[in-house]
């Protein structure tokens, strides 16, 4: 499946992304990237998704620092601009990713959004603001202290607006198990369906193949079926245009 870049209409500048169009679409899927940007490997998750029918789009937060991505040996520069990344204009970009999906027919609850990393945080993160078809995390953080200027996770769950999934490695020496489950409660106050699903033997980034030290091949296969019948079961592929978007 071909992966194309593609400028999105931004609201105070074009905002660079991936972009898979499958042939027949049976929804969107917005992806939100992990802490190093646009690499080899969010490109092959918009391809995976396209293959199974979702329009996926991967906006490039990091645009207005002029960043595409970032090596995975150089966290500290990874840390360094997701310090400088702020919640309206993260808003924003992910309303031109809708856009472009909207623009092709596809809006409401055929949208989904999907997150890896700080991307997980603020997949969930902007479910609790508006009503997508459906949610997923990958093991995002801010759970008890808000990241970006977003509020804490656990303290928005309650108020989601999309059916919400997460997916969580208990090795993540960066969010603790204890907070997982505080999530876990949390979510379940909401007035959709959640889920939160913890994998004994994953660490941080282990859906990540591209990180040999981090990647976890069966909890990454288990999460990917469980995310792709999430999104079946959740975004409503009803009225939708068929062929490519125009």
């Amino acid at each position: 499946m071909e992966v194309h870049r593609v400028l999105l209409d931004g609201e105070d500048a074009p905002v660079p992304a991936y972009e898979a169009v499958p042939a027949d679409r049976r929804g969107g899927i917005i992806v939100v990237h992990e802490a190093f940007g646009l690499t080899d490997y969010i490109r092959g998750v918009c391809a995976a998704l396209a293959e199974d029918g979702f329009h996926a789009i991967a906006p490039n937060l990091f645009h207005r620092h002029g960043i595409d991505a970032i090596s995975y040996d150089d966290l500290n520069k990874a840390k360094d601009v997701m310090a400088q990344l702020a919640a309206d204009q993260i808003r924003a970009d992910i309303r031109s990713a809708v856009q472009r999906l909207g623009a092709a027919g596809l809006t409401d609850r055929s949208v989904g959004i999907l997150g890896f990393c700080m991307g997980g945080s603020i997949a969930c993160a902007v479910a609790t603001e508006q009503a997508f078809g459906a949610a997923v995390t990958f093991y995002g953080a801010g759970i008890r202290q808000g990241r970006f200027g977003f509020a804490p996770l656990a303290d928005r769950v309650p108020l989601l607006r999309t059916p919400w999934l997460g997916l969580y490695g208990d090795r993540d020496t960066t969010i603790p198990v204890a907070d997982i489950e505080f999530l876990r409660s949390e979510a379940a106050r909401a007035p959709v369906p959640t889920a939160v699903v913890r994998y004994p033997e994953a660490g941080h980034g282990f859906h990540c193949s591209a990180r040999p030290a981090h990647f976890h091949q069966p909890s990454a296969a288990d999460a990917w079926e469980r995310t792709r019948d999430w999104f079946n079961r959740y975004l409503n592929p009803a009225g939708l245009p068929t062929g490519p978007a125009g």
